[in-house]
């Protein structure tokens, strides 16, 4: 099958200006509602490798919209604007239920895919899940649901209740944006959470970062003690990468680990 890059994340921002004025003219909910009606949603898909041999370990799935103009649209782009309203919980059933296709399509594959907590007691979604796990019960043991520290933070007992849910018929669970603060220790504990993806914020430059380094080691003990596999995200060069690996990363994820595409 032919690849080709997701081109609709640039490494660099577009001029912020041209953009403002874009936006302005368009509702972005009535945009994100038109895009889910239309079809005009994909899923794109980046490696997660691991570092000893650096096999990919999963992929991440990375929902994508077309607006009113044809332009392919991160997740950045519209999230915030959504995530908490029903069109939030809209674009989480969409996103399952193209993983479950994904899935179904290549035996061999795990893949991850993003959830609010809010979307773990939506009737649409769990149906979506439910039917999936019935008719294929061995897709469990390869889909991965990520949640943000403060998603997971924001519905605590419902997001363990649907672990203890989930956790015997194979589903793995991530918790994304590790160490940016939301999630207590206390509560880390009570979770079965399966891997940590630690927070972008701590991979920047952290070769040559001192203080993130220190905080990336107490953030790989904390995962590792819990029996958790810890991810580096946002790795964008091949020195992050180096600092990464020897710091003991199990897995890392970024531009430099491998770039979204629509196909593997």
């Amino acid at each position: 099958m032919i690849e080709f890059e997701d081109t609709s994340v640039a490494r660099e921002a577009p001029d912020p200006l041209s953009f403002a004025l874009g936006w302005r003219e368009f509702d972005t909910p009535r945009m994100v509602t038109a895009a889910i009606a239309a079809g005009n949603c994909a899923l794109t898909y980046q490696p997660v490798k691991r570092r000893e041999d650096e096999a990919t370990a999963f992929y991440e799935g990375l929902i994508r919209l077309k607006d009113h103009s044809g332009r392919l649209l991160p997740a950045a782009a519209f999230i915030d604007a959504v995530e908490e309203t029903e069109i939030g919980r809209d674009l989480d059933t969409l996103a399952l239920r193209l993983a479950f296709d994904m899935l179904r399509e290549n035996g061999g594959m795990r893949l991850s895919v993003n959830v609010s907590a809010r979307s773990l007691g939506d009737r649409a979604w769990r149906r979506t899940l439910e039917d999936n796990l019935s008719s294929h019960p061995m897709l469990g043991e390869r889909l991965i649901l990520e949640l943000t520290e403060r998603s997971a933070m924001l519905l605590p007992e419902l997001v363990l209740r649907f672990m203890e849910e989930m956790q015997p018929r194979g589903v793995a669970f991530a918790l994304d944006e590790f160490g940016s603060g939301a999630t207590s220790f206390r509560h880390l504990k009570r979770f079965y959470f399966d891997l940590v993806k630690l927070d972008r914020s701590f991979t920047a430059n952290i070769h040559r970062d001192a203080d993130n380094q220190v905080m990336v080691q107490a953030l790989l003990s904390i995962a590792h003690q819990f029996d958790m596999f810890a991810v580096a995200t946002g790795v964008e060069k091949e020195e992050e990468a180096g600092w990464l690996r020897s710091a003991g990363m199990d897995c890392l994820q970024g531009y430099w680990i491998g770039t979204p595409r629509f196909s593997l």
